[in-house]
Order: structure tokens, then sequence, then C-alpha cells
């Protein structure tokens, strides 16, 4: 049985690794140029026997105008993760589909065209509705995407309604809880 070191070192040895991060004993994260992360998960899966797909994520690095996509899979023999990140440009967000590689691969990708507009050409229905049904303009998962903004036109002022402070509301319930568990004396 080979070990995440070794599975590690020879995707290093066969595609190249541009960064390397181990964030604990059964789970690292490596970085790859964006055209080898698809080759890298099939060596991964067929070769280094990481066979399950736990997922696929995005973060919106918009300083750097860059999406990075994280796909993280697991070997059960082993019990370790690895997580395979790459940098994609924002202002054409658009990544080789890995949908043959396993089937909920699909679904991920449909997900992260939706929330972040990123687009994975050959994916199925890639275009149709995933959660956000009639959605129209911004993705929302864009740091870009204004909720405040959104809330004041989407949702009218309800008459009566308050808003609190987080933290003296949560003080003043964390007070009421306590006297309720340790009344004062007469009462």
């Amino acid at each position: 049985m080979k070990t995440k070191y070794e599975a590690i070192e020879n995707v290093d040895n066969i595609f190249g690794i541009i960064d390397q991060h181990e964030q604990r004993p059964d789970l690292s994260f490596i970085t790859l140029e964006k055209d080898k992360v698809i080759p890298t998960l099939i060596h991964l899966r067929d070769v280094e026997n990481y066979s399950h797909l736990v997922m696929i994520t995005a973060v919106d690095f918009i300083e750097d105008n860059k999406f990075q996509i994280t796909y993280l899979l697991h070997n059960y023999e082993n019990k370790t993760d690895i997580g395979v990140k790459t940098l994609i440009d924002r202002e054409n967000p658009t990544m080789q589909s890995g949908h043959k590689l396993w089937k909920q691969f699909a679904t991920y990708q449909r997900e992260l065209h939706e929330m972040f507009g990123i687009d994975f050409p050959g994916s199925p229905r890639i275009n149709e509705n995933f959660a956000l049904e009639g959605w129209e303009g911004i993705p929302p998962m864009r740091k870009d995407f204004d909720t405040l903004e959104y809330s004041m036109k989407t949702y009218h002022n309800r008459s009566g309604r308050k808003s609190y402070d987080p933290k003296t509301y949560m003080k003043k319930q964390l007070k009421q809880d306590i006297y309720k568990q340790y009344p004062k004396k007469g009462e």
C-alpha cells in the first residue's frame, strides 16, 4: 500500500506540483497548473487509489482576479485525503470538465457554474438551473455580489421588525438563561 507522500511524489514527478501543503497527517493539498488537474485526478484515482471524490469547491480571490478550484479525493486503503487545487482567471472562468471521471462531478460543476459563473464546457446540463431557479445577474458567491443591495431590492421592509446587536442580544439571553437555572433567593 502506497502512502500519501509517495502518491504526492509520483504526481510531482509526472505532472509537476507548484505548491504543496500538509494540513494534517491524513490531509495534504497540492497546487497544479489548470491543464494538469484532470490528468492528475485520473492518475490519483487509477494509479494511487484515491477513488472517492469527496467534493469540489471554489474560492473567489477577487483581489488577485482568480478563482481557486479545489478537488478533494479520499483513499480508503490508507485513509488519507489529497486536495488538488488550481487557479483560474476570474475574467474568463473556464475549467476543463471532469464529468466522465465520477458521476457526481457534473453536479458539483453545475453548482460552481451557478454560484460563481465558472464554465465547464461539455459538462452535461451545465446551463440548467441548479438551485437558483430564475436567477438573473451576478452569481451570488462572487465577492463583488452585493448582498445588502440584493436584500433591499428583493425584500420589503416589514413594520414592527426589530434588529438586535448580536453581542448585546446574546449577553441578555445568557443572563436570562442563567437566572432561570439559578434563581435569586426567595424566587
